[in-house]
């Protein structure tokens, strides 16, 4: 682990990060229901709350993007990801280098590991190559930890979610990002496994506002440092008032409850 505290993915030991990685990974379904979210600059322009930490993009992205907005947004480059219409074991294309990223302007760089899937080795190994190339720059790794695979059956059960978490420490992520396991109680675990890498959230499919801040409440009363949520914000109408309830329930510890009215001043 490196102290990541005081880097621009943390404020006061927290992470939101905004994803949207997901044209690649998920296609053109993702933008269906709010067209206007296929541009990639709404996306941006959202991640100039003061909520938001970082940004985490594809390297194409980044390249349009990123010029115009470095100095009111923070870059996590996501180093690999695989398009859905791929229908092989899980697996996932390295499209990008550490070194790539940091000139890019990348403060962090993102990797997914997919663990349980046939290809497990050499996502690992690639996962590897891009953890010592990021220590050589001080860069955190934040590592999407997905157990994935024809060999497992629930992908969020409690054991799964933990035993995620600790893939992140063992390989030696700063940040794992995981699926929500159901309960404070299993994400309490998964938190324990996960000793001093921060445990962030996945923000998963679009929920409702009231389900959606339960889950990030749970996560952070279960010592969960924070979300790396995509859908749940750009799929909505108006990103800024989800970022303003998040930012009450993350870096206040508010209730949801008291989140959702400060998010309607």
């Amino acid at each position: 682990m490196i102290p990541i505290d005081d880097t621009p993915l943390c404020r006061d030991g927290k992470v939101l990060i905004l994803a949207y990685d997901h044209g690649l990974e998920h296609g053109p379904v993702d933008f269906r229901d709010v067209p206007e979210s296929a541009d990639p600059e709404r996306t941006f322009e959202a991640a100039t709350h003061p909520a938001v930490t970082s940004v985490a993009v594809q390297k194409g992205i980044a390249e349009a993007l990123y010029p115009s907005y470095e100095d009111r947004v923070d870059l996590l480059l996501k180093l690999n990801g695989t398009s859905n219409l791929w229908m092989g074991e899980p697996d996932s294309a390295v499209n990008c280098t550490v070194d790539y990223a940091e000139q890019l302007g990348a403060s962090s760089v993102g990797f997914t590991v997919y663990g349980g899937s046939n290809h497990e080795i050499e996502m690992v190994e690639e996962f590897r190559e891009a953890q010592e190339a990021a220590r050589h720059r001080d860069l955190p790794v934040v590592m999407w930890s997905y157990p994935r695979g024809q060999g497992l059956k629930n992908d969020t059960k409690p054991s799964t979610i933990s035993y995620a978490a600790r893939l992140a420490l063992e390989l030696g992520a700063d940040v794992a990002k995981v699926k929500h396991p159901g309960s404070r109680e299993a994400m309490e675990d998964a938190v324990r496994m996960a000793g001093p890498t921060k445990v962030v959230m996945s923000g998963g499919s679009k929920t409702t506002d009231r389900e959606f801040l339960a889950s990030v409440k749970e996560t952070i009363d279960a010592g969960g440092k924070g979300l790396a949520v995509g859908r749940n914000v750009w799929q909505r109408e108006d990103p800024t008032r989800i970022l303003d309830a998040l930012e009450q329930v993350i870096f206040e510890e508010s209730t949801v409850d008291d989140a959702l009215a400060a998010a309607e001043r």
